[in-house]
């Protein structure tokens, strides 16, 4: 053994990949296990489209999780590309933490996940989230129903919005991931920039305040992001992408009120994060059928 072995010996350390249908939860998970907000959320499926790095740091433990969009049998371009996005990190991980929405079942998609965990030898986790929506004896039956379907480390049943066994849950995750030495400084919490973050919280108030095909539609880009005033102020210029006019129409609103709110939210949002005051100016343009444009989306970082 080495003095860097000896060293870290009693140090455990990894790589957890965060998969499952779209909407099970993921994201409100890690970003209760981290404290804080990195990854966007709403109440409507696919909302995450990248990668997120998030770092959970406790006494002799450190979790480098990877957010990923939901999986599920992708068609358009976009969607196809999400998917893909979460099937590679799954490849970079030591251990696959499988979320499941137990109070809202998706076949379809869970079984494309079931089959998707099928075809690689790493370890995988399962917590059956949202378990403070379902009755005791329907979460037995889930537990056992779900334990037959593959060969899990641990099945835990957990509630990641009320942040019920999610101690169990992290627990389990350490005592598979290997010995070692942290990847990461003690301060680092992410790999992404507050500029995608803030692009990521205005497309979530995209999200949460319109319906229909428009957040799904959208793509939001930060144009500026400049500090003034030695960093008490930081102006930020965004534009929301959309692929239709009727569609800028609804999310500008009449005399401008939608937009408004969904920037004031933001804002809201964005102030939280950096902890210092922020303007935020919203611009609204099309792109017309981006989803279904290569070059569109890349351009957009999908």
């Amino acid at each position: 053994m080495t003095t860097s072995d000896k060293m870290y010996a009693d140090f455990k350390s990894g790589f957890v990949a965060m998969a499952g249908a779209p909407n099970a939860g993921k994201s409100t998970l890690l970003n209760h296990l981290l404290g804080q907000k990195i990854s966007i959320t709403s109440k409507k499926p696919q909302t995450t489209r990248n990668r997120i790095l998030g770092v959970l740091h406790e006494p002799g433990l450190q979790i480098v999780f990877f957010d990923t969009p939901g999986v599920f049998p992708a068609k358009n371009q976009l969607n196809i590309r999400m998917v893909d996005a979460a099937l590679s990190a799954w490849g970079d991980a030591d251990l696959i933490l499988a979320l499941v929405d137990a109070a809202s079942p998706m076949p379809e998609a869970e079984r494309f996940l079931v089959k998707s965990l099928g075809k690689q030898s790493r370890p995988v986790i399962l917590a059956l989230n949202k378990i403070d929506l379902v009755e005791k004896s329907g979460l037995l039956a889930s537990i056992d129903q779900w334990s037959r379907t593959h060969g899990f480390e641990a099945v835990i049943p957990i509630s990641a919005k009320q942040g019920t066994q999610v101690k169990e849950l992290v627990e389990a995750m350490a005592a598979v991931l290997p010995c070692g030495p942290p990847y990461f400084p003690p301060d680092t919490v992410t790999d992404v920039s507050e500029r995608f973050i803030a692009a990521e919280m205005i497309r979530e108030q995209v999200f949460r305040l319109t319906g229909e095909e428009i957040p799904y539609a959208t793509a939001v880009t930060v144009d500026t992001f400049t500090e003034k005033n030695n960093g008490r102020l930081v102006k930020i210029e965004a534009t929301i992408h959309l692929e239709r006019n009727s569609q800028k129409g609804i999310v500008i609103g009449r005399q401008g009120a939608k937009l408004k709110q969904i920037g004031t939210r933001s804002r809201e949002q964005i102030e939280r994060l950096l902890g210092t005051k922020v303007y935020l100016k919203l611009f609204v343009r099309i792109q017309k059928n981006w989803r279904r444009d290569t070059r569109a989306i890349r351009k957009f970082g999908y």
